[in-house]
């Protein structure tokens, strides 16, 4: 009978090993190595996962506890995956080798999740945006906005969910709709989103904040190449509108 591995260290509650205690120091079914080869990776917790990587701690601070702190300061592993080796090397304890360590296993989990690159969709047309979106967004109750981030050939690199707002509006902030393609390198971007009504109509907040990101894609030298509109059973182009455009 196959063993069962223990609950993840960063979901139980204290047991009184000090933050200085360094990992070798525990039992060897405490410690994150011994715990993956024993019960396989998907037991372990995110913070365990990530003191494999880091591999060593701080004085007075085991790894463990050090990746416990960087899951709490950025706010979750979502979060820290969207971080640069810069955000991560102003943290306490973190080098540059540390930072990249981190941050390559982070992206052979994306590549591992997303679809070979021969297989991502491109974006042509509006039509292209609303068939990729459409069945997930037309008849959602409240409004969701999502940034599509592209490459040279307008091939789709990720489709990042941003907002999801009332049912009657989200906020839009400029600077986090071009943060991932700023940090990406991606030379252009789509964006989208739903009438939970289901009616696509612009309205004059939809036509304003398609033209702050325009004015802001140009600043950026990243290009927004459409605006889509997704209602139920049909959508609105702003580009195609000249809304927000001009």
């Amino acid at each position: 009978m196959q063993a069962t591995a223990p609950k993840p260290l960063e979901t139980l509650p204290a047991n009184g090993r000090p933050a200085a205690l360094a990992i070798r120091d525990f039992p060897s079914g405490e410690r994150p190595r011994e715990r993956l080869s024993a019960y396989g990776p998907s037991s372990l917790s995110n913070a365990e996962l990530m003191a494999i990587l880091l591999r060593t701690g701080l004085k007075g601070e085991n790894v463990l506890v050090m990746a416990q702190r960087l899951l709490r300061d950025f706010g979750g592993l979502d979060e820290l995956a969207r971080a640069s080796v810069h955000d991560l090397c102003a943290e306490k304890g973190i080098s540059s080798a540390k930072a990249c360590q981190l941050l390559a296993g982070i992206e052979l989990g994306k590549r591992v999740a997303s679809p070979d690159p021969m297989d991502r969709p491109y974006v042509n047309s509006p039509e292209d945006i609303a068939n990729m979106l459409s069945p997930e967004m037309a008849y959602l109750s409240r409004e969701c906005f999502k940034v599509i981030l592209l490459n040279m050939k307008n091939q789709v690199i990720e489709v990042e969910k941003l907002y999801v707002g009332s049912v009657n509006s989200s906020i839009v902030r400029t600077a986090e709709v071009y943060a991932s393609a700023l940090k990406r390198n991606c030379p252009s971007i789509a964006v989208a989103h739903n009438h939970p009504s289901g009616d696509p109509t612009p309205s004059s907040d939809d036509i304003a904040t398609t033209s702050r990101l325009v004015k802001a894609g140009r600043l950026l030298e990243v290009e927004l190449i459409d605006h889509v509109i997704i209602g139920r059973g049909r959508f609105i182009s702003m580009r195609d509108c000249n809304l927000g455009f001009d």
